[in-house]
């Protein structure tokens, strides 16, 4: 979990996951892939994070490290999807330090 919280702590990284999270809803149609399906590709990242290519990819292989998101190669572009299992872990993390700590009051 130590990754996963590690990824989390980026204001960048967090707002890429917002917007994986409803792909539909924050990009336009893909020309290859499916937003859903294969994921967004890094192109529509960047330009809507306003960053490099390089700093979104860096951001994109920190929270593929952690679990967060799967990678996919398609004609040369790589597109990310977000796992939401992942994030479920780690909101079950957080869940049980809560019931811990309330149970020690």
């Amino acid at each position: 979990m130590e990754a996963v919280f590690k990824a989390l702590a980026s204001p960048v990284r967090l707002r890429l996951l917002e917007w994986l999270s409803d792909p539909r809803a924050h990009f336009p149609p893909q020309r290859d892939g499916d937003l859903v399906a294969d994921g967004v590709c890094v192109g529509f990242l960047t330009e809507k994070a306003g960053l490099s290519q390089p700093t979104v990819t860096v951001h994109m292989k920190q929270l593929e490290a952690a679990g967060l998101v799967r990678s996919k190669r398609i004609k040369g572009w790589t597109f990310y999807k977000l796992v939401p299992e992942r994030l479920a872990e780690g909101s079950a993390a957080l869940a049980r330090l809560a019931e811990a700590a309330d149970a020690a009051r």
